[in-house]
């Protein structure tokens, strides 16, 4: 029984119309949880929907990176009330993102700040994107107290010594194509070495598709492949895998999708 720990399930990625043929398709590979990822205000109230309905479907709300240039105190309020909902497992998309810079770096450690705070005022999760801004987003994380409510660093893409600080937050790992791809040599690494109690498996879908379908568009259902890839990596099986990821995601969230 495998988690698609992160994945994007609405807005422009997929049609409405093909959201369950595309969970059924992920189902016939042995995935049978999804924590669907919302990236501002208007997709995080359509993944609540989403969790609303379809089962093996939980949510994670938030502002992304890219989108901080929106935020306003009625959008903190409006996804504070959204956000209370108990399908909703995780606060997040939340981070900084200094790689394409879509919004001024300002705004996005401010909306980041925000949403911590909105994590610890519910005691949820986050769920954690950082590109081109390592050192950033620990600071911030450590500043806020992150280590209270944990979290993933999702579609992790950093070193080791990232690794570790995170892992001493209380943070979790999850582990996308990237670590099928063969040049992805420092994140390949951490998904050999990291405790196995704090690792998890994603697609991000639409993006990263693992080998063998790199370059495609990525699916919940090729979960697989990476959770094959990370398991040859540690030297154990795809089904250990599978399970202690299930595992791990049920003890940073309390859910945990029926077989």
């Amino acid at each position: 029984m495998l988690v698609d720990a992160h994945c994007h399930l609405t807005g422009s990625y997929l049609a409405q119309d093909q959201i369950e043929a595309t969970l059924a398709r992920a189902r016939a590979e042995g995935v049978t949880g999804f924590i669907a990822v919302g990236t501002d205000l208007e997709d995080s109230s359509v993944v609540l929907a989403l969790a609303h309905r379809l089962p093996g479907v939980q949510a994670s709300l938030g502002v992304h990176p890219h989108e901080a240039k929106t935020w306003t105190p009625e959008t903190g309020a409006a996804l504070a009330a959204l956000a209370a909902d108990p399908s909703v497992r995780f606060i997040g998309e939340t981070g900084l993102d200094w790689h394409y810079d879509l919004s001024p770096r300002d705004e996005q450690e401010a909306v980041f700040r925000a949403q911590i705070r909105l994590a610890l005022a519910l005691g949820k999760p986050l769920m954690i994107h950082t590109r081109s801004a390592p050192e950033a987003t620990l600071r911030v994380l450590e500043e806020e107290g992150a280590d209270r409510v944990k979290g993933i660093i999702h579609c992790f893409s950093e070193d080791r010594a990232f690794a570790a600080r995170a892992l001493d937050l209380g943070f979790y790992l999850s582990f996308s194509g990237i670590a099928t791809f063969k040049k992805a040599e420092a994140v390949r690494e951490v998904a050999a070495w990291a405790p196995e109690d704090r690792i998890l498996v994603e697609t991000d879908a639409p993006f990263l598709a693992p080998v063998p379908y790199r370059g495609k568009p990525n699916e919940p259902g090729f979960v697989r492949f990476t959770a094959e890839a990370v398991a040859g990596l540690r030297g154990i099986s795809a089904g250990k895998l599978a399970d202690l990821t299930t595992r791990n995601l049920e003890a940073l969230c309390g859910w945990a999708p029926s077989s």
